[in-house]
């Protein structure tokens, strides 16, 4: 039998004859958008447990209810890598968010600094794009999408133990490469906003220890690609790609 194509992401525990709530969105999306009826199969995960088989005992209005069957997947390592971006207009903020998940990224946190427009987010919108592209990208974790964190509390070593690569515009900044060459535990990606970083801010992020500054092409990329663009290329050598 093949495996159902809907994944659902579920903060219950998951286990053999578990029954898992629901909530009334996700109910409202089987019931209405997919139709499926009252035995119908789905997939659930919630980060922890693995991938399960589960089946809706029930289905109505306000929630549906589902009990796992069997286990398609085992819970796999993630990938300990963040997301460190300056917020964008307009809706790239989601995509950036989305699109990230997509690119395994195990924390997702907007940093504020000099030049950065959009200082107020949807943090309730923001998880649940990421909860959705994970549903739909065959992932079994959601990353954790923080809170607003200020560019110059990132550059305190004692709180800060990971290697930060930040995506700097200058001709003279390593390769992504040549920044994880001694494959450090814990990697971060920084891009700032859609004007750049400050020469103030570029020079106490170029001075802090646990920052590498990193080129990302021949070409200058706009905020959010540049987080796309950095997201891969440490994938390919450091992360989950490699």
């Amino acid at each position: 039998m093949m495996k159902p194509s809907q994944r659902l992401y579920v903060a219950a525990d998951l286990g053999q004859n578990q029954s898992v709530a629901l909530d009334a969105g996700q109910a409202h999306y089987l019931a209405h958008v997919l139709r499926l009826p009252v035995g119908a199969a789905v997939l659930l995960f919630n980060g922890r447990d693995g991938e399960w088989l589960a089946h809706l005992s029930q289905i109505g209005k306000k929630g549906a209810e589902a009990v796992c069957a069997e286990q398609t997947r085992s819970q796999t390592p993630i990938c300990d890598l963040d997301l460190l971006f300056a917020p964008v207009k307009g809706d790239r903020t989601d995509t950036i968010v989305e699109k990230a998940t997509e690119l395994g990224v195990a924390r997702i946190r907007p940093v504020l600094t000099e030049r950065t427009i959009v200082r107020k987010l949807n943090l309730e919108r923001l998880k649940s794009r990421a909860a959705e592209a994970s549903e739909q990208c065959g992932t079994l974790f959601v990353p954790e999408v923080h809170d607003t964190i200020s560019l110059m509390s990132l550059l305190d070593p004692k709180a800060e133990v990971r290697r930060i690569l930040f995506a700097d515009e200058a001709g003279d900044a390593m390769s992504v490469a040549e920044a994880l060459a001694d494959k450090p535990a814990r990697v971060a990606l920084l891009t700032g906003p859609e004007g750049g970083f400050t020469p103030a801010e570029r020079e106490k992020l170029r001075a802090s220890p646990v920052v590498r500054p990193v080129n990302l092409g021949p070409r200058i990329l706009r905020a959010d690609t540049a987080t796309f663009a950095g997201l891969t290329l440490i994938q390919s050598v450091w992360g989950d790609w490699a």
